[in-house]
């Protein structure tokens, strides 16, 4: 039986893993959940799978937790610290589902603790990617993706690994609004950006979807997991999302990963590698959806966000966290109508330069910038998201003088 340890457990991951593990309680057991604000979820999950210790976000939930559980025999967690202890305790894989920056030192942790690791937090391999895989090989440990399209070039790697890849052929849906100009985008508000055509995420993904911004974290996040330069990962626009992503060989052989979209399957590939698992997600029919599968070029000019990621992927070091900051930061500021959608890629490109200018002042003063390190890469995530906010402060000033 697989100890599985859950953070984020409430979120849209969490409660999907949890329904496989309970579909297939023989084969697993919950070792650890942890949450953010979603005390009354917590609570059912507890209840359902008796967890040996839990973490939530504040000292103050803990009291909210135990008016409505019995914890007794349960070590209860809270704070960033309870967050880390609890991906360093004992586990057989633990499932990062956190959401932002917050999920980059668990991962860290727990990897250094020995244990396989579940990835759906992207951001720890946009802003530390190259010093998650450095210590995953250094300890041997497993890192299985859980993004769908991640999880279809693992999976089309599998028996064909040490081979060369000629191409990663990384998936996009276009989100809600493919095809529209930059005038379109203009009047988009939050409840537009929300209606995902196909997939059911939380609210930042989908809103990353929107802008493309998610498929630019995940050309970031492809070159770290299968060691391929940016320039051999070409983004394909395919809106009816059947086929998740594919790799090209050498020899000019192309495997491709399709099936209906349901996030069971690549959580379901990550927690019970190296075997598969019978699922009741529905097969592809190839005389409905699936008999018209299209392609198309991405639109750079207007959806900014994904050019802005490919030039952080080539330039790497900081920039990344700082792009990944900055958006974070401007994606909550949009969902609260406090900045328009297209505010979202003009900022970020204001952040990016002028952490640029400021990388390029400390080379003329000869400081070695090469070795990354956790804290260089914490410290630009804090200037970024400080920065971003000052920015878009600005931005709403200068619209309220305009109107």
């Amino acid at each position: 039986m697989k100890n599985v340890t859950i953070l984020g457990s409430t979120g849209s991951i969490g409660t999907q893993a949890l329904e496989i593990i309970r579909d297939s309680s023989h084969k697993f057991n919950v070792a650890g959940l942890t949450c953010g604000k979603n005390i009354k979820l917590l609570s059912e999950q507890i209840l359902e799978f008796r967890p040996r210790f839990v973490c939530v976000d504040q000292k103050e939930d803990i009291e909210s937790l135990r008016k409505v559980v019995d914890c007794r025999g349960i070590e209860v967690l809270y704070g960033e610290e309870g967050l880390i202890k609890a991906a360093q305790m004992d586990t057989d894989i633990i499932l990062n589902s956190l959401m932002g920056m917050r999920g980059m030192l668990p991962t860290i942790k727990g990897i250094e603790a020995g244990h396989d690791i579940a990835l759906a937090n992207k951001e720890t391999l946009v802003a530390g990617g190259e010093i998650v895989m450095e210590e995953g090989k250094k300890r041997d440990v497993k890192i299985l993706p859980v993004d769908s399209e991640h999880s279809a070039i693992f999976q089309c790697l599998e028996g064909n690994k040490g081979e060369e890849i000629k191409r990663i052929l990384l998936t996009a849906s276009g989100g809600p609004f493919r095809g529209w100009s930059e005038k379109e985008l203009e009047n988009v508000t939050p409840e537009k950006a929300l209606k995902h055509p196909n997939w059911s995420m939380g609210r930042k993904i989908t809103i990353d979807s929107a802008t493309m911004m998610n498929k630019g974290l995940e050309i970031i996040e492809a070159m770290h997991l299968f060691d391929v330069p940016v320039d051999r990962i070409e983004v394909l626009v395919h809106p009816q999302s059947i086929i998740h992503s594919g790799v090209e060989f050498k020899d000019r052989a192309i495997l491709a990963q399709l099936g209906t979209p349901d996030m069971k399957v690549p959580i379901s590939v990550a927690l019970n590698y190296p075997e598969r698992m019978e699922l009741s997600t529905e097969s592809v029919d190839f005389f409905g959806k699936g008999a018209n599968l299209t392609f198309e070029k991405p639109d750079l000019e207007t959806f900014k966000c994904l050019g802005l990621a490919i030039k952080a992927a080539k330039e790497g070091g900081t920039l990344p966290a700082v792009m990944n900051a900055a958006n974070e930061v401007l994606v909550e500021l949009f969902l609260n109508n406090e900045i328009g959608f297209i505010d979202i890629g003009r900022i970020i490109e204001m952040v990016m330069n002028e952490h640029i200018d400021r990388l390029l002042l400390k080379e003329a003063e000869g400081k070695d910038n090469k070795k990354l390190m956790v804290e260089e890469i914490l410290k630009a995530d804090r200037w970024a998201r400080d920065y971003a906010g000052i920015l878009a402060k600005e931005c709403k000033v200068r619209k309220g003088e305009q109107s």
